[in-house]
């Protein structure tokens, strides 16, 4: 099951990594910053409803192990609702929402005019984007896989022509990137949601209307997204900070912070990729009751995972440089990006572990822990080392990133041995 979710979201950072290239390649670093802000700001903005993923993808698995069909239609339609609902919002409120976003990002005199273009078209794809992650939850709920690596192939693809196009075809910057990934996202969310359709005839009963506009009716959504985002937040803000940070540094570092967060970008989606299949199978045999093939999901796919972690390291290792100069022609961004370089090349056997955990615990909804953990790790561990190392530099800007790796994983792996011991998932069995 791992191979079309793993698929689909190395196909994620290739939109950054497309934006990244093409306006990398206009002979400064002033877009390639503006892209890196606005990047960096949406990021947080839409990964900040990243519960409408997640949330979908633990209930629907759940509703399918437990053989009610009407429930599956129902997370489809009341998530991709919420979605859009959610998305014409943030257009509505969309002033406040980049100014203030801009002042906390402090770019430099020169990055800000154009960041603010970029921030201003790129906000247009929310309800595209939002929606998306329902479909996406909710395709690997019920195990369609391929339903979500369609989706993010459309949508990358798209990106790819529509950034070539807006560049090098009618001469713009970084405002025709974000203009490129707005109308990239709607043809993707449309193609999704044709698939969706299809899949659903598969399914028996039907969705009363009073499920899509009655308020109680989403309270296990809510229940479910409440923590998720609050713990999703706090992950946000650590990249947002972590860019913030760079940006103080200079042009210089905040364009190479961008090429290499684009690394961290493969690592996170390539191993989520496990991640994914494991929440969509932990989700059926918890919905089941089946403790045993539990098990055996959670260790199989962590040694797969473990695999592919190996794999990316060495990746990283042999082909790091060519990969940056890939990135960017400016010979600034090239040798300071390549002097943190040594940092990425271990963050695939760091991450590995709390990405697996994630999926465990989405699978099993149990995502009060999960928010529990990523405020211990954020607010008890990132900040503290970071304000301890603030003299490394950028180097404790990345060692800081690394250690809050290494506290995920350990933190969920010990609420992961007290569900298990305690029987606190299986206890009715």
């Amino acid at each position: 099951m791992a191979w079309p979710p793993m698929v689909s979201n190395i196909t994620t950072p290739l939109l950054g990594l497309v934006d990244t290239a093409v306006v990398g390649h206009l002979g400064t670093a002033t877009h390639l910053g503006a892209v890196a802000i606005g990047a960096s700001i949406f990021s947080f903005l839409f990964w900040a409803f990243g519960f409408l993923r997640m949330g979908s993808t633990g209930l629907t698995a759940q509703s399918l192990g437990q053989g009610d069909e009407r429930r599956v239609r129902e997370l489809l339609l009341q998530s991709i609702l919420m979605g859009v609902l959610i998305g014409l919002l943030l257009i509505l409120f969309r002033a406040p929402l980049i100014d203030i976003a801009i002042d906390l990002m402090q770019p430099s005199t020169d990055v800000e005019p154009w960041a603010r273009l970029y921030c201003e078209a790129r906000i247009f794809s929310a309800p595209a984007v939002l929606a998306g992650y329902a479909l996406m939850g909710w395709f690997f709920g019920v195990q369609y896989a391929k339903g979500a690596l369609w989706m993010l192939l459309v949508i990358n693809l798209a990106n790819m022509v529509l950034d070539y196009f807006a560049v090098y075809g009618l001469g713009m910057a970084s405002d025709g990137v974000a203009w490129a990934t707005v109308f990239a996202h709607y043809i993707g969310v449309t193609v999704a949601g044709v698939l969706a359709w299809h899949k659903l005839k598969g399914f028996s009963g039907h969705v009363p209307i009073k499920a899509l506009v009655k308020w109680r009716e989403y309270i296990a959504l809510v229940q479910v997204n409440r923590y998720l985002f609050v713990r999703t937040i706090l992950l946000l803000l650590v990249m947002l900070f972590f860019t913030a940070q760079g940006a103080r540094q200079g042009d210089s570092i905040l364009a190479a912070n961008a090429v290499l967060l684009t690394f961290l970008m493969i690592i996170s989606n390539a191993l989520d990729g496990f991640a994914f299949s494991v929440e969509a199978l932990c989700g059926e045999y918890y919905g089941r009751k089946d403790k045993d093939n539990f098990r055996k999901v959670v260790r199989l796919s962590t040694y797969w995972a473990l695999f592919a972690a190996v794999i990316l390291m060495l990746i990283f290792w042999l082909f790091g440089n060519q990969i940056i100069n890939l990135l960017t022609n400016v010979d600034s961004v090239k040798d300071t990006a390549k002097l943190y370089l040594p940092w990425l090349i271990f963050f695939p056997l760091l991450g590995i572990w709390s990405f697996m955990l994630d999926g465990v615990f989405i699978g099993t909804t149990s995502v009060k822990q999960m928010q529990n953990t990523m405020i211990i790790c954020v607010l008890g561990v990132f900040f503290p080392v970071w304000f301890i190392t603030q003299g490394m530099g950028n180097h404790g800007l990345w060692f800081s990133q690394a250690v809050l790796f290494l506290a995920r994983g350990v933190t969920l792996y010990w609420c992961y041995l007290q569900n298990m011991k305690k029987e606190i998932w299986f206890k009715n069995i």
